[in-house]
């Protein structure tokens, strides 16, 4: 028995996926990407009054 015409495999359309992706990556950065990368890092709050506690103790003052 013969296979018909609607038995045949599918291109899955890999090709265009991936062209469409090499064009993405070639055309930039995201801006939401480079929004964040613009934003100031935020210090950890924590580590630096653990600093200035340890500094006030080292002069003398205990309040």
């Amino acid at each position: 028995m013969t296979k018909t015409v609607t038995d045949r495999e599918r291109s899955t359309g890999n090709g265009r996926v991936r062209a469409f992706v090499d064009q993405e990556r070639q055309s930039g950065v995201h801006p939401a990407i480079e929004t964040l990368r613009r934003r100031p890092h935020e210090r950890d709050g924590d580590e630096s009054r653990k600093a200035s506690e340890y500094a006030r103790i080292e002069r003398g003052r205990e309040v």
